[in-house]
């Protein structure tokens, strides 16, 4: 029996039902010639979910992406370092002494998973600051994927796979080109190292690395070239947070603030998140708290999954991919 075949069958209700709907739209959208923009927030990729998203960007079922910096450097981690990774499934019974131990040993935990420090981090931090150095001393400036984007395609890092390379998202996207975007980069561990060496004096000039505002005005530029009337640009949001928060502002930045007419709303939302809505909550607001602000149309097709992402997300790129 096929996946999508089973949920059909089974998911009827509540949160179940919110699934087959949002992912029932999703298809249809990409299917009508329409591009659809993925935000991942969260641990998404220490959760592996580079094996169900690596092949939805083969199958051209996402266009561009806008992730945390986490997310964009914990793909490649998993890439080089699967093997030493260390799964903990008592996690919620740690002792603070059970932490501090974790930490001596440079084990950094995320929920049940610890990433090694010196056979991730620092082996990506050698080969990323000769790019960074490089980039630095002849005067040029790039963003935090595009450096990535290079390191994966230079071929550099390959005698360190430690899973199939066709589960890595971000090789798929770097092999694509795909439009990426990632505020606040300068937060994730890659960003922390950046700032340690132009403190250092190691990196002489801080914008080597490209800014969250040259990020937007990359967006703004994509969305602007992309979007029309008749194939309006959806967005499909993993979490809350900065990663979903920067991309969908973009549209009332054009409209309001740039006073562009003709660029239309985003065509399709949907969020799967745990964040209940609550007072104050950004990542909690309901989809019809935006089209207040300008981002979704009262008849923009809206879906809220409140449930576990890494649980939800393979399960409709199941439904998408057919599978």
């Amino acid at each position: 029996m096929k996946i999508a075949h089973f949920l059909k069958q089974n998911f009827k209700h509540f949160n179940a039902a919110s699934l087959i709907d949002a992912a029932e739209a999703y298809k249809q959208h990409v299917e009508g010639g329409n591009k659809m923009l993925l935000t991942l927030a969260g641990a998404m990729s220490t959760a592996e979910l580079g094996i169900s998203l690596a092949e939805m960007i083969r199958e051209n079922k996402v266009h561009a992406i806008c992730c945390t910096g986490a997310n964009l450097e914990e793909d490649v981690f998993n890439l080089v370092a699967h093997n030493y990774y260390e799964r903990i499934p008592h996690y919620r019974d740690l002792t603070p002494q059970d932490e501090e131990d974790l930490l001596l040993r440079h084990m950094n935990r995320v929920t049940d998973t610890c990433i090694p420090e010196t056979e991730a981090m620092r082996r990506i931090e050698k080969v990323v600051l000769k790019y960074w150095v490089k980039a630095d001393r002849e005067n040029k400036r790039f963003f935090p994927h595009e450096f990535l984007y290079k390191i994966l395609l230079s071929g550099e890092l390959e005698e360190f796979y430690q899973i199939d390379p066709k589960n890595s998202w971000l090789l798929e996207a770097a092999k694509r080109n795909l439009p990426l975007f990632v505020p606040g980069w300068e937060d994730c561990t890659l960003g922390n190292m950046y700032t340690s060496h132009v403190i250092s004096g190691t990196i002489q000039k801080v914008h080597t690395v490209r800014t969250g505002i040259e990020y937007m005005m990359e967006l703004a530029e994509y969305y602007t070239a992309t979007a029309t009337e008749e194939h309006p640009i959806g967005f499909f949001q993993v979490g809350g947070g900065i990663a979903g928060d920067f991309p969908i502002c973009v549209v009332p930045m054009l409209h309001q603030d740039l006073q562009r007419t003709g660029v239309p709303l985003w065509g399709y939302f949907c969020q799967i998140s745990d964040s209940t809505t609550s007072y104050g909550s950004f990542s909690g607001c309901i989809p019809n708290e935006k089209i207040t602000w300008g981002k979704l149309d009262k008849n923009t097709p809206r879906f809220v999954i409140e449930s576990d992402a890494t649980i939800v997300a393979p399960l409709i790129f199941a439904i998408v991919l057919d599978k």
